[in-house]
């Protein structure tokens, strides 16, 4: 078994996700796919030539390749971005688990003033994690200079129904998550960030992590954690630990997995993790996921949708712009990251070049 997995609660289920990784593991081996100190090398080489800062790659929880090119270094903290959202989805998931919030209640039963739009009232705090509430995107957000951001995403429209029909990504299904997550935490006296600090950041070892507020202190839940390659690769270390890492629990394997399941608007997309369960089916499309997000929601299509086709079907992915990224494969037991700044990086390119395919 996965030694990641020791101390966890729920023997059985890990047991089946040992077998499951076993099993993929042995499938994917037959393609001749590994990671191989060529394959690393290559796969550096392309990063590094299309904006590469760092790649890291662990395996069975061991260094097997570490580079910093174009003048990065190992201790340099760099944007993640979009990458930020997996930390508050886990901790969505962890808030669960503590019986803080329920992921499928109506965000109306704590947002009161939502109670009488019938445009809002239905939409489950799942949905709005998993960007399929829709809400306008609100990329203002982005802008930073608003100054209450919870209260700019909860006026915006929904733009697309009945909840659950349609993904639409951008920061402010998050946002209004963010709030939902303020008025049930303020009984506790407690924030949304210091909730995330104490029960996902300092587990991990992540102790004075930068990241982006308006005046009010509210954290901007959607982009904004500053990290370097080998921080990222912590938090990457517990979700291949299925919640555990370095033998500490943060969460249940039940409470990750709410995480890392696709929906019928967006079966590639979990709660901000991009999923390649897709990979392998004959009907399978690679994309780039970057350039989907840059067309209009109404024109994007994530049918069979993959990352990488010849990639492991358990592939799972943190996306941040100008390909940042987060990779766990738990069928080799590996945590893979790239951080860059930008440039026409394919990841399907990428993979097969890492995995020696």
């Amino acid at each position: 078994m996965n030694p990641l997995f020791a101390g966890m609660a729920g023997r059985g289920l890990a047991v089946l996700a040992a077998v499951a990784c076993a099993s993929a593991g042995r499938l994917f081996a037959e393609t001749g796919g590994a990671l191989t100190p060529q394959s690393m090398r290559a796969a550096a080489a392309y990063s590094a030539a299309h904006g590469g800062l760092s790649l890291l790659v662990i395996q069975n929880g061991r260094v097997l390749f570490e580079q910093y090119p174009n003048e990065n270094s190992a201790d340099n903290p760099r944007k993640i971005y979009s990458g930020t959202k997996a930390f508050w989805t886990t901790a969505a998931a962890a808030a669960e688990q503590d019986g803080i919030l329920r992921l499928d209640e109506r965000a109306s039963d704590t947002i009161r003033e939502w109670r009488r739009d019938p445009a809002k009232r239905d939409i489950t705090l799942r949905e709005l994690l998993g960007f399929t509430g829709g809400v306008a995107p609100g990329f203002a957000l982005h802008r930073g200079d608003i100054s209450d951001l919870n209260s700019y995403a909860l006026r915006l429209p929904v733009v697309a129904s009945p909840p659950g029909s349609r993904f639409i990504y951008g920061p402010a299904q998050l946002q209004i998550f963010c709030e939902v997550f303020r008025r049930k935490l303020a009984a506790r006296d407690e924030t949304p960030w210091s909730y995330l600090d104490r029960r996902i950041l300092h587990p991990l070892g992540l102790h004075s992590v930068d990241y982006l507020c308006d005046t009010k202190g509210t954290p901007l839940l959607a982009s904004g954690i500053k990290l370097t390659a080998r921080e990222w690769a912590t938090f990457g270390q517990m979700v291949l630990g299925r919640g555990t890492c370095r033998d500490k629990r943060i969460l249940r394997p039940e409470s990750l997995d709410n995480c890392l399941r696709g929906t019928g608007a967006n079966p590639a997309f979990g709660l901000a993790f991009w999923l390649n369960s897709k990979a392998g089916d004959p009907g399978a499309r690679e994309f780039d996921i970057e350039d989907m997000l840059e067309k209009d929601w109404k024109k994007q299509d994530w049918s069979n949708a993959c990352i990488c086709r010849d990639a492991p079907a358990d592939l799972l992915a943190c996306v941040g712009s100008r390909a940042q990224r987060l990779l766990v494969i738990p069928s080799l037991n590996a945590v893979v990251v790239r951080q860059g700044t930008g440039g026409p990086f394919q990841d399907g390119r990428f993979l097969r070049l890492l995995l020696g395919l």
